[in-house]
């Protein structure tokens, strides 16, 4: 539990960073790490179907989504920094960060 709890401090923190650059710059001009482009073709080789404008908790948090979470993030070990850590993830990409529209990944 206090893991969790430093991991979803961070993960506030880092979603306060965020989403104040994706509000002020437009995305496509944006890039986080060095490897954005490769995490996002990695990203969709591996989760195909998976939307992402509207998430369905089941498909992060189910048993069957952690086998193909844990190997997916485990692969960018070294090249980036916190690449494990937790994250808050907003449900409807169209809605602000809330309590009932923010998920801890």
């Amino acid at each position: 539990p206090r893991v969790e709890l430093a991991w979803a401090m961070k993960a506030h923190q880092h979603a306060q960073v965020y989403f104040n650059l994706i509000s002020s710059v437009d995305p496509k001009f944006l890039n986080l790490t060095k490897v954005d482009d490769l995490i996002y073709k990695e990203f969709r080789k591996t989760f195909r179907d998976l939307k992402v404008d509207v998430l369905d908790p089941e498909e992060l948090k189910s048993e069957g989504a952690k086998e193909k979470w844990r190997p997916f993030c485990l692969s960018f070990e070294g090249l980036v920094e916190d690449f494990n850590y937790g994250t808050l993830l907003r449900l409807d990409c169209s809605k602000d960060y809330t309590e009932e529209n923010t998920i801890f990944g």
